[in-house]
């Protein structure tokens, strides 16, 4: 996968830090059992490897599957809307959901439809494939995919946000909201340190180039099951 670092885009996001969110109505709670480092660290103890695209199909990835609770019919799609909500929106039969409203901290905005949210995989799932999701089992592939269990795992964003991403990692892609930029870089640290997934040289230097214009931002991860 050809890396095309946009060292412009990095050189603004180092110039300011992280701004305080709107804390959502029901967040999700970590485990007792963490690591937390500081991102300057943390960035260096992502293992180092090429990746490898070869064989990838979005299918390996089964989801949405039911999230926590197969009984409620809502599925992690939902459980994730539900978790991020700013004003809890209604739940209607089928999980359909109505109401309610979301900030989106990529791009600064607030959304107030459901249908017009994406839930983005934070280290999408090209990206997981590329850097040690291949050799997983299809179980583990599809807990990843569904990951409740970290709060940075999974973040609901506008559509238009999800699919400017697309699979770019950050050497290619960050959040258009430049004061983001370090709390982008900590979550897609913590997700790919939670998984045990390995960064390529391009990909090191920029998240390194952000960690160090992040001074004060820490890293914290459960390793999955």
């Amino acid at each position: 996968m050809i890396k095309n670092l946009k060292r412009a885009a990095l050189a603004a996001a180092l110039l300011v830090m992280p701004f305080a969110a709107p804390t959502p109505a029901h967040a999700q709670e970590r485990s007792s059992v963490a690591v937390t480092l500081p991102v300057v660290a943390a960035a260096h103890a992502l293992p180092l490897a090429a990746e490898v695209r070869d064989g990838y199909q979005r299918t390996s990835f089964r989801h949405w599957n039911a999230g926590k609770n197969p009984t409620d019919g809502c599925n992690t799609r939902a459980e994730v809307l539900l978790s991020e909500a700013v004003d809890p929106p209604e739940v209607l039969p089928g999980c359909k959901l109505s109401g309610g409203r979301w900030w989106s901290y990529y791009d600064s905005k607030w959304l107030t439809s459901a249908s017009a949210l994406d839930v983005d995989h934070v280290v999408p799932l090209a990206e997981a494939w590329d850097s040690g999701a291949s050799q997983w089992t299809a179980k583990r592939r599809e807990a990843y995919a569904n990951d409740l269990d970290a709060p940075t795992s999974l973040v609901a964003v506008p559509a238009a946000s999800n699919r400017s991403k697309a699979d770019q990692d950050p050497a290619e892609w960050l959040p258009p909201t430049t004061e983001v930029a370090c709390r982008y870089a900590s979550e897609w640290i913590a997700t790919k340190l939670r998984w045990g997934l390995t960064t390529d040289t391009v990909e090191r230097e920029a998240l390194t180039q952000l960690a160090d214009g992040c001074p004060g931002t820490t890293v914290t991860y459960e390793p999955a099951p």
